[in-house]
């Protein structure tokens, strides 16, 4: 074909009235690009074939009535222009005028505008050819822009690699003839047990007694590094404060890509596949934070019900919320499904995990007992929006209460784990039970009081009461395969929202004498 024939051959194919499915495609791209890393990009399949369908069924059903198909691709266009929009409206005036009676008002409104797109699509004058080629055009744009924004990340995609230049690796660990399994679980916003009573009125003594008489060590002392997760996180998988790792983390960046990186690819990950460790993920519902390139990368199955987070927030942003508040379908509550099944996966994959033949590095994230609030505290079902108010955000007194709940559950769960994993390992395992941080809610300094306990067969007396996530790596490396890294000073920094490495050092007031 020569240029001439491409360009008529363009010319033409622009000139069809296609502009409605890219519509209606661009609300669940959009949103996935707003989200990226947040959730992994599989998750829009069924929400984007459903929206192409529901734009190609409108625009059928108003080219019934019309017959004239650039007359019913502009109306259908103006209808699923209102309809993607409603809900963004709906949560932009409840964010603003909470308290006002809105909602009635805005679905006049719509209706209005509906009607009016109606009168004036069917003025018979109107034709709508000539703008076919125009909103092919924009539609197009629109939809390359926003895959184009959806960027989850352009750093190394090998499952053995290193997502900072910086990142303190060893070339000379050694694996010895018994290898342990190593299992580190990341139990998000776990508070250490002086900030629960403190805070919450909760003795946690209970759980700490039990983790001792199981050899465990638990730090009375133990600070997070950083106040967030994402920081926190990164400082312990890489056994480095940030400030040092990578020239991206300056205090006037508020980018997250290379630290999500080096979640995934972390010195931590390197140097166990280096001994020839293989490694275990579980799916979080968080892509971020998935290490979905792993040896063993675990996930539940579907939900029963079949509806996503991801779906559950796009439903909300469209004239379809309506299906939640007639009670039809109930986002909320699937969010808890969602949730659950992901919590009972992880701890019911433990025998599976413990009897994996080839020695293990496990990363372990449990969201809990952060929210959403999913649990009692005897692990029957609870509905998150118990906890929140109308914004979705969480009063200190339904915080407190979902938090304690989710925690005891929690615990007993915890410990069953513990006594699967010990059973089933012919090498007695190392097991890390780290907070990232605090609760929410807390004093700006109370909020890095974290839970650190550590079973550390035969070298307990390596552990000490201030010991901070950034450190314990590095004494497994050095306790256990010959590593020679140095045991840094245990600080902790704090860094506000959205400038995550804008860091300031607090203090490290706490002080226990070590056994």
């Amino acid at each position: 074909m020569n240029f001439k024939n491409m360009k008529s051959a363009i010319t033409n194919w622009f000139s069809k009235p296609w502009y409605p499915f890219l519509i209606s495609a661009y609300p669940v791209l959009a949103l996935l690009s707003a989200n990226a890393g947040q959730v992994q990009p599989s998750a829009v399949v069924r929400p984007l074939l459903v929206s192409i369908f529901f734009g190609g069924l409108l625009f059928f059903i108003v080219w019934l009535f019309f017959r004239k198909v650039n007359k019913a691709a502009f109306l259908t266009a103006l209808l699923l222009a209102l309809f993607f929009t409603y809900g963004h409206v709906y949560i932009f005036i409840d964010a603003k005028f909470p308290k006002t009676n809105y909602t009635q008002w805005l679905a006049a409104g719509w209706i209005v505008l509906f009607m009016l797109a109606i009168l004036w699509t069917t003025r018979p004058k109107l034709t709508f050819i000539s703008s076919a080629p125009t909103f092919n055009t924009v539609a197009l744009a629109l939809l390359i822009m926003s895959m184009a924004q959806t960027n989850f990340g352009d750093g190394p995609r090998g499952a053995h690699a290193l997502g900072l230049a910086n990142a303190p690796v060893e070339s000379d660990l050694v694996r010895p003839d018994n290898p342990p399994d190593v299992y580190f679980f990341l139990l998000d916003s776990y508070g250490r047990a002086d900030l629960l009573r403190q805070a919450y009125g909760f003795d946690n003594s209970e759980f700490i007694n039990k983790l001792e008489k199981r050899d465990f060590f638990v730090a009375k002392c133990s600070q997070s590094n950083y106040v967030r997760t994402e920081i926190s996180l990164g400082s312990s998988l890489n056994m480095d404060y940030l400030q040092g790792l990578n020239e991206a983390f300056t205090p006037q960046s508020t980018a997250r890509r290379v630290l999500w990186d080096s979640l995934k690819h972390s010195a931590v990950r390197y140097n166990f596949e280096s001994m020839g460790y293989e490694t275990v993920g579980f799916e979080t519902g968080f892509a971020w934070l998935d290490l979905n390139d792993a040896d063993h990368f675990l996930s539940p199955p579907a939900i029963s019900s079949g509806l996503s987070e991801f779906e559950g927030l796009f439903l909300r942003t469209t004239a379809a919320r309506y299906i939640q508040d007639l009670g039809l379908v109930d986002p909320d509550y699937l969010l808890g499904v969602g949730f659950r099944d992901r919590f009972k996966y992880i701890f019911n994959s433990m025998d599976d995990v413990a009897k994996i033949q080839q020695p293990t590095f496990s990363y372990i994230h449990v969201i809990s007992p952060h929210p959403p609030f999913v649990f009692d505290p005897k692990g029957n079902p609870t509905y998150p929006p118990d906890f929140w108010n109308d914004q979705r955000e969480y009063p200190p007194d339904l915080y407190q209460k979902g938090y304690v709940n989710q925690l005891q559950f929690l615990n007993k769960t915890m410990l069953e784990a513990i006594d699967t994993i010990v059973a089933n390992s012919k090498t007695p395992p190392i097991i890390i039970i780290q907070g990232d941080h605090g609760p929410w809610l807390q004093p700006k300094d109370k909020r890095f009081w974290n839970l650190t306990a550590i079973y550390f067969p035969d070298h307990i007396d390596k552990l000490y009461s201030t010991i901070s996530p950034v450190n314990i790596f590095r004494l497994v490396f050095n306790t256990y395969f010959g590593g020679k890294y140095d045991i840094l000073k245990d600080t902790s920094y704090f860094s506000p929202v959205p400038n995550l490495y804008d860091f300031s050092e607090m203090p490290y007031p706490c002080k226990y004498p070590d056994n």
